[in-house]
């Protein structure tokens, strides 16, 4: 996986917050706060992950949130984070039937983050955007993914077009997951200040 400097201290960033969170855990499991940063950050991790990295990762986040949400229902970054991490898995998911119902999932953990945050644009957007994930999604899968990015596309005769199919469904995965990676890492960043850990460099403009 080639990184860009940016990219791999993030990267780094996040892997440190979450095994500090983890920590925390053990000492505390009924801090929902660390709990949405621990979730936060795996889904930061899942994008530098290979598909099915990634659906384990974004999977073991939703589980964290649910923790997070047992001990604080009206938590709205939660609800809002979980919301990312539905929309991801939906993504990621072959199967248009189940995808439809993680975008669902999402847009109703997006609109209990509204209904607890009214004001909140990015929390708006987020349900905005997932109305219209579900074409984005049709579209995305006409052309093979995930199947390019797992490996499982079929094999070229030169190693070029091999590499340059494989940056494509790379980059085409970063841009899948650009907006919600985004805004889950500016909260996620927000959280980690709040703590009084050392926030990561704040993520480069798309």
């Amino acid at each position: 996986m080639d990184l860009q400097p940016n990219e791999f201290d993030r990267l780094l960033f996040f892997e440190h917050a979450r095994k500090n969170a983890e920590a925390s855990y053990a000492n505390n499991p009924l801090d929902a706060d660390n709990l949405t940063r621990w979730a936060g950050a795996l889904l930061e991790l899942s994008q530098f992950q290979s598909v099915p990295e990634s659906k384990k990762m974004i999977l073991d986040s939703i589980s964290k949130l649910e923790e997070a949400l047992l001990i604080n229902p009206k938590k709205h970054d939660a609800l809002w984070c979980i919301g990312n991490a539905y929309t991801s898995h939906a993504f990621l998911n072959p199967n248009q039937d189940e995808a439809k119902d993680y975008f669902d999932k999402a847009s109703v953990y997006f609109q209990q983050a509204v209904n607890e945050d009214p004001g909140n644009e990015l929390y708006l957007k987020s349900l905005e955007v997932t109305a219209k994930a579900p074409e984005l999604y049709s579209e995305i899968h006409k052309h093979g993914f995930p199947q390019q990015a797992t490996g499982a596309a079929e094999p070229s005769t030169s190693s070029g077009t091999k590499t340059s199919k494989k940056k494509k469904s790379s980059d085409l995965k970063y841009d899948i997951f650009g907006w919600i990676i985004l805004a889950v890492g500016i909260v996620t960043w927000v959280g980690f200040a709040k703590s009084h850990v050392p926030p990561p460099p704040p993520p480069p403009p798309r």
